[in-house]
Order: structure tokens, then sequence, then C-alpha cells
């Protein structure tokens, strides 16, 4: 009777604990407005003084953000995709501008040659240590870090031009800091502002395109990347290789659509995590897209991988948002089809 009873205890430990972690997962961690209300900031906003001349801006006391630009004129700042997958080199579709531009690319913290502040936990306290990662490398860390990043470069309103997850935290800055913005540019914006999202998700997506030699490596992959309940047991390198991996599998599915061209560096590990956790499994955002004043371009690939639908969730929940497709192009538009690129742009940038 005793072991009865001492089993039915352990049972309704384990659902519990199950509920648990399975409500931890479903709640976002960030929610717009959680900056200005001081949430999960580890620094101020201000940034410390800038020591470094070269390829870093100091970000907070402890984090480097590695960046390079080219042209000359008014700033803009390139928020890379991935998450957590920089670029090496300056866009194609841009070159026609960079004599009345300067396009500022970055490293987010976490990925590439940026600082990255997080190898293990010791603790498996997964509350806990979920909020470490979202203020240390989540969407309230990167979104902090544009702020900075206007601060540095002086700006009273930034223009800012965001690439696919890029574009997502772009939308989100311009949120919380609408007073801040010039101007938007959402390139193959990722469809994250609702979730779960309407249709199949990027890794649906994914595998759906994949030869069939590959489902069953690819099953195995995402198993292991998705195991949330021993995430914390992993290191940066660990979480490295398989983002790694992920961007094989993209590159085969969608017929090396980006490839080589985009050349990435290492990208992020624990970063790209702290990004999932950010969002949660539930969270509508695109309330919060009401405030944004600036003018807003969101640019879709015809031939891209996400649906045009997927795109137009943008310019239904952000005020006064233009719309355009450039055909015969893919996800990475700005590589595919320059020329034309850089001609809409021209005409929208102020």
């Amino acid at each position: 009777m005793i072991l009865l009873v001492v089993g039915i205890v352990l049972v309704l430990a384990i659902i519990a604990g199950g509920l648990y972690f399975w409500n931890l997962m479903n709640k976002p961690l960030y929610k717009p407005g959680s900056l200005r209300a001081g949430n999960y900031l580890r620094a101020p906003l201000a940034p410390p003084a800038q020591t470094e001349t070269g390829d870093f801006w100091q970000v907070e006391p402890d984090i480097q953000l590695h960046h390079f630009a080219t042209g000359d004129g008014r700033n803009v700042l390139v928020l890379h995709g991935g998450p957590g997958q920089p670029y090496v080199e300056p866009w194609p579709g841009l070159a026609a501008l960079t004599e009345d531009y300067r396009f500022h690319y970055y490293d987010q913290r976490g990925a590439g040659q940026s600082t990255r502040p997080i190898d293990t936990f010791d603790s498996r306290n997964f509350s806990a240590n979920a909020s470490t990662l979202e203020e240390t490398l989540g969407l309230s860390a990167q979104l902090a870090d544009i702020e900075r990043i206007r601060q540095i470069l002086g700006e009273e309103k930034l223009i800012i031009i965001g690439h696919s997850f890029g574009a997502f935290q772009a939308a989100l800055y311009a949120a919380e800091f609408p007073e801040n913005v010039e101007a938007l540019v959402l390139v193959t914006p990722a469809p994250m502002l609702l979730m779960p999202m309407e249709g199949p998700d990027l890794f649906e997506t994914v595998e759906k395109g994949l030869p069939t030699e590959m489902q069953e490596d690819y099953q195995a992959w995402y198993k292991a990347y998705f195991d949330f309940g021993n995430i914390f047991t992993r290191s940066e390198e660990e979480l490295v290789e398989l983002n790694e991996s992920f961007a094989r599998y993209f590159v085969a599915a969608t017929e090396g659509e980006e490839g080589d061209r985009a050349g990435n560096p290492r990208p992020g590990g624990w970063m790209v995590h702290a990004m999932y956790l950010s969002m949660g499994r539930k969270h509508d955002y695109r309330p919060a897209m009401e405030v944004i004043a600036a003018p807003v371009l969101v640019i879709h690939a015809a031939d891209d991988f996400q649906s045009e639908e997927a795109s137009r969730t943008y310019v239904e929940a952000i005020p006064h948002a233009q719309f355009t497709v450039i055909d015969d192009a893919g996800h990475a538009v700005f590589y595919d089809q320059p020329g034309k690129f850089g001609e809409i742009l021209t005409e929208f940038l102020p």
C-alpha cells in the first residue's frame, strides 16, 4: 500500500513537473514594452564609453559587437537573420546606394565574432536559466543593443533594414521605440508576429524540401535540436554545431538558395535558443505594431520558401506599411536581384 501511494505521488510529481515545463515554454519571455519597463536588462540602455576605434562596438562592459560598414552618407543599420547567421560581406543589392548611405552590418551578440557570454550552465533550474538567457542573449538583449547602437552612431532616429529574423527584430524595435525610427525596411520578414503560425513553419518546410536520403538524419537532428528538457546540459559549442547542421539542411532543401554567397561566419549557439525561449510557443505581437509611425516597406521574394501571405502579416499589422514583390528571387533577394532591390530602396529610403 505504501509503495502504491509513493508511486502515485511520483507520477503526480512528474505530471506536475511536465505541466510546469510546458507552461514555461508556452509563455513568451519578451513582451513589447518590457525594455521601457526595465525588464530583463542587465545593463543600462545608454552604452558605455567607446574605447575601441576598430571593428567593435562596446554595448555593455563585457559585450562587444563586431561590425563593418560600407558607403558614405546617412547611417543605415542592417540586421542579419538566422537567428544567429551574420554576414561577412556587404549586400550586392545595396551597392548602388553607397554614395548616399553608410550601411552598418554587425554580428548580433552571441554570434559571429561578437561576444559569446555564455558557455555552459551549472544549474538545471529551467526558469532561472531561461531568465539569464533572456537578459544576456534573448530578444530583450538584442533590441537593447539596437538602441545602444543608435546612440553610438549619434542618430536621433535610425534607418533600419532587417532581413528574415532580423526583420522581425527590426519591427519589434520599432514597436518598442517608435520615436527612434525614421524608416524601416523588412526584407522577406520571418512570419513570427503570431505563434503558433498558420501553415507550415520553417522546419517543416525544410523537411519537405530535403531529398529522401536526408530525411532520417534530419528527423534525428530535429529531435536533438528541440530537446528543451535537456537544453541546459549543453554547451555553446554543441549548440553551434546543431545550428551549423541546420544551415546545411536549409541549403539542401532550398537548392542552395543562399549557399556560400552569404559567406556566413560561425553561427550563434545559445543566442539562437535564447530567441526561441524569448518568443515562447504562443504569442501575438501584432497589436504592438500599431504604434509604428515611421514609413515601412515590406519586401517579399516571389520564389521564397515562405508564402506571400506570410510576409503580408506585417503589412496587415503595421499602419501604412507598403508592400512589394520582387520576381525571380528567393529568400536572399538582395543577392538574386540586386539591381531591382537597389532600385526599390532608392525610391523608398529618405
